[in-house]
């Protein structure tokens, strides 16, 4: 479980680092960052782990979140993962199109070929990366905390409703909140795990919760600007699913945002202290 430092730069008081490592999930090269605030020598801090959405890398939201000022004042560990396996021999989309292969591996464990060699995202989100952060960072793993954006806002759903009691808290902006029922899923989905829907609904936020997955509380942020919410994202599925079941959520549709970073880093802090208040509760 060796990595490499990439960089590494003070701010707020805290360490902002970017590092590589060769990953036995993807069997490729990854890279993530990690902000760790100003601590006490011994002190273990609790985690929020951010997934991005299609496109991005770790940079976007480490470079554009505005997340430091915010967790430096919390104490919070701040973990950004990529989104995709890369490198030589890695598929890609056909077409080179942004909506799947790199860039947008979904936080799915694909099955169907070629993508079945690289393609291994559940798995490092919830296996290997957290064994890294657990050994090299002063984290503690008994509170963690998980959100995203966009394909990554599914990822954060998703990966918590499966994984029950893992993450005292849960949170999203934009996500993507029912790939069975959207483009971006249906060609995601449909290409890492074949014909067959059945098997698509453990990554499906919607279908989790319809089947009986359910979390302690969740926040979700939309912005009723964005230009891909009626296609893609579908915040009212989520809406009517968590009152058909009773899952607690507080669902904000915000007037005049879109889907991009000005957005995030708008909501960022409100987020990171609603889950400081789960972590430290």
């Amino acid at each position: 479980m060796t990595f490499e430092t990439v960089s590494q730069n003070t701010a707020f008081g805290g360490v902002q680092g970017v590092y590589k490592h060769h990953s036995s999930a993807t069997g490729t090269d990854m890279t993530f960052s990690v902000y760790v605030p100003p601590h006490e020598e011994g002190q273990i801090l609790p985690v929020v782990w951010f997934l991005s959405g299609l496109t991005c890398t770790h940079a976007n939201v480490t470079e554009k979140g505005e997340f430091r000022r915010a967790c430096a004042e919390l104490g919070l560990i701040f973990v950004a993962p990529d989104t995709s396996p890369r490198g030589e021999g890695v598929p890609d989309d056909a077409d080179a199109a942004y909506d799947f292969g790199l860039g947008a591996g979904f936080y799915v464990n694909a099955t169907a070929s070629p993508f079945d060699t690289h393609y291994r995202m559940q798995d490092y989100i919830e296996r290997e990366l957290p064994d890294i952060i657990a050994a090299h960072f002063p984290a503690d793993m008994q509170r963690q905390a998980i959100m995203g954006h966009s394909m990554g806002g599914h990822g954060a759903l998703t990966i918590s409703l499966r994984n029950p009691g893992k993450y005292k808290s849960t949170s999203a902006f934009s996500p993507i909140v029912s790939p069975l029922n959207c483009p971006w899923g249906e060609k995601a989905l449909g290409g890492y795990l074949g014909d067959d829907r059945a098997q698509w609904r453990a990554y499906d936020s919607v279908a989790l919760l319809a089947d009986g997955a359910r979390l302690p509380d969740l926040l979700v942020d939309q912005g009723l600007a964005d230009n891909f919410l009626e296609s893609q994202l579908k915040t009212h599925l989520l809406v009517e699913q968590c009152a058909a079941v009773g899952q607690r959520a507080e669902i904000r549709m915000q007037p005049g945002y879109d889907h991009s970073y000005y957005f995030i880093s708008t909501f960022m802090a409100e987020h990171l202290a609603w889950h400081a208040e789960r972590l430290n509760g």
